[in-house]
């Protein structure tokens, strides 16, 4: 053992109930977990075989993101948005994602550029086999990594705490294979705008493709009710 003193040698080990947070992320993401779903501790805990207490952790983890809605009388449940939710989270995320790209276009190196490029050509071999989860893993780390390209932590931070709730959202706007398809000849144009250092265009595209999104999502969404 003494041979291992002077070398840290842990093993980062996360705790379950991040680990569980983020199953369940995914599953209101690909809507697994529908919006306005009660959350059955019983039913989640043999599905993903872990005891109740961390379950709960993660239901807080969630509540704190804002997916998840915790009441004393109902226990939890995944939080339902409305129209008027969708347009201004569309509309703050347009300006977001606008902003990442205009900086980021200035900022990235030549291996985050190479990074970008490997992500669209993953996305692109998932479009061409229909696998829409694949395709939305792949075309979700793009959207990060040209944000963290801005180099701004501020920015990030918000980019963060909004894409997360708009991830089912934007998830669901690539069911029609029209729209899906127009969305893939987008990504071709941002990173055409990126190679180019063009900030002005990629801003530009990023702010249109959320609103494409958001029409996407929207097309078929009831209105809200008016008291």
């Amino acid at each position: 053992m003494d041979a291992f003193a002077s070398t840290a040698l842990e093993i980062e080990r996360r705790p379950l109930h991040e680990e569980v947070a983020d199953r369940l992320r995914t599953m209101i993401t690909e809507g697994a977990l529908a919006p306005g779903a009660r959350l059955n501790e019983r039913v989640l805990s043999e599905a993903l075989r872990v005891s109740r207490t961390p379950l709960r952790e993660a239901f807080k983890v969630l509540a704190a993101e804002r997916l998840v809605e915790l009441s004393p009388n109902r226990g939890a449940s995944v939080v339902a948005l409305s129209r008027s939710d969708v347009e201004q989270l569309f509309e703050l995320m347009g300006a977001l994602e606008g902003l990442s790209g205009q900086l980021a276009a200035q900022r990235r190196t030549p291996a985050e550029l190479a990074a970008i490029r490997a992500l669209q050509a993953q996305m692109l071999d998932a479009h061409a086999r229909s696998d829409l989860p694949a395709y939305y893993a792949a075309n979700r780390r793009i959207h990060e990594t040209i944000n963290r390209c801005a180099r701004n932590a501020a920015l990030t931070e918000t980019y963060a705490s909004i894409n997360t709730r708009i991830q089912n959202l934007r998830f669901r706007s690539n069911f029609n294979r029209v729209k899906w398809d127009i969305a893939v000849r987008e990504h071709q144009a941002m990173l055409e705008a990126l190679e180019a250092g063009d900030g002005e265009a990629l801003r530009a595209l990023l702010e249109r493709h959320l609103r494409n999104k958001r029409d996407a999502v929207l097309e078929h969404w009831p209105a809200d009710d008016v008291p």
